[in-house]
């Protein structure tokens, strides 16, 4: 048995953002317009992604497979550099390389030595997992860049000082790089801990609404 959400059910859902936007506007934050561009984005590729998954699972070309996981990547890369607020001239390929490099080498491993499917290149794993890591991993970036040069900006006498007096720019970045850090792998720490509890339920949520996770039947049989 599935349990398929009509369209009234999927706006009522849409209807809960408005708590959100009130408080936006009535803290005068200024983005109002970012999170309803960003609802936006979010619909039309929840629609499309249903149809472009299909193809790409049925052809299982290892070179599709290859370029999505690109426009991926250069994606969230670019999401990331927005969202941190850094100029995409300066930062484009040295962000794109960290993440690339990053969710590549974890992904890599998940497949190469974990999973192992047959074909290697199976995008029903392939896809999604790179997916995963990656959106972990934008997440964390954004967190953390965006720390740190905030930290730089409004320590800009402190760190100046610290160069004058002789440190190094490693020495001199280094408690901001701290700070970033932290505030990056906290949430997942966080996650971490109450993985089995909080997160691994609500991960299961497609799949209970599609009906993968039924209950057994029970034995009606009486006993003899």
């Amino acid at each position: 048995m599935t349990a398929d959400l009509s369209i009234p059910a999927m706006l009522s859902m849409y209807a809960l953002m408005l708590v959100p936007l009130a408080v936006f506007f009535y803290l005068q934050l200024g983005i109002i317009r970012d999170t309803l561009l960003a609802m936006a984005r979010m619909t039309v590729q929840l629609l499309l992604v249903g149809l472009y998954l299909k193809y790409i699972f049925q052809l299982n070309n290892p070179l599709v497979s290859l370029l999505w996981v690109t426009v991926m990547l250069v994606v969230a890369n670019l999401s990331i550099l927005n969202k941190a607020g850094l100029k995409r001239d300066l930062f484009f390929w040295r962000s794109l390389a960290g993440v690339a490099g990053s969710t590549l080498l974890v992904s890599g491993w998940f497949i190469l030595v974990a999973i192992r499917p047959d074909p290697i290149y199976d995008a029903r794993y392939m896809v999604p997992i790179v997916g995963m890591i990656l959106g972990n991993c934008l997440r964390s970036n954004v967190l953390s860049l965006e720390r740190f040069y905030s930290g730089i900006r409004r320590n800009e006498n402190e760190f100046m000082t610290y160069l004058l007096l002789g440190a190094t720019l490693r020495e001199a970045v280094r408690p901001y790089l701290r700070d970033a850090i932290k505030a990056a792998v906290n949430p997942s720490v966080a996650t971490m801990a109450t993985m089995g509890i909080v997160s691994l339920p609500g991960m299961m949520t497609g799949q209970i609404l599609g009906g993968a996770c039924r209950p057994p039947p029970l034995n009606t049989r009486s006993a003899s």
